[in-house]
């Protein structure tokens, strides 16, 4: 098993794509990146805590390559627009990557590359080692699945899905 911790704005839409991917067995919304020892959500949207927020996927290599992984990373999200999603504004929305160890980094740089041809503007995404992770309140748990008819979901959530899908439809399950 390998996980990444990725942050691509808000991360109930990342939740929704990795919970649909085969052979991710966990996805786990959270905090990292600041400053504040306990972070909780309502802090972290008033932006003055330093986190993002965040996921971390856990997925077996041997059903889906890292690669798609973080492909699909780069399709879940506008990469190009600093501490934006949206309209989804600060810091705590900013396209980061945290790894933990140099074998990631190298995984993720290389992630960037194969991204930018995509992408008119360049890419800001953040790589950066992992700090503390912080598990966000459970509400947050898997929220797209919990509540798919939610305004949110069906207007922000729902086009991500569907563009997750145009282009990784054989790792995603109905």
């Amino acid at each position: 098993m390998k996980t990444f911790v990725l942050g691509g704005g808000c991360f109930w839409c990342l939740d929704a794509v990795y919970q649909k991917t085969r052979g991710v067995t966990e996805v786990v919304s959270g905090y990292t990146g600041g400053h504040t020892q306990n972070p909780f959500y309502e802090a972290v949207c008033s932006g003055t805590t330093g986190h993002a927020e965040v996921v971390a996927v856990t997925f077996e290599e041997s059903v889906v390559p890292g690669d798609v992984i973080l492909d699909m990373f780069f399709v879940s999200h506008d990469p190009t627009t600093l501490n934006r999603q949206g309209y989804d504004v600060g810091t705590q929305y900013r396209s980061v990557m945290y790894y933990t160890d140099q074998e990631q980094k190298q995984a993720f740089e290389a992630a960037i590359e194969r991204a930018q041809p995509l992408w008119d503007n360049p890419i800001v995404t953040e790589v950066s080692a992992l700090p503390t992770f912080h598990t966000a309140e459970e509400y947050h748990q898997d929220f797209y699945a919990k509540h798919p008819e939610q305004g949110y979901c069906r207007v922000i959530i729902d086009p991500k899905l569907a563009k997750a899908r145009k282009y990784y439809a054989q790792w995603l399950a109905a």
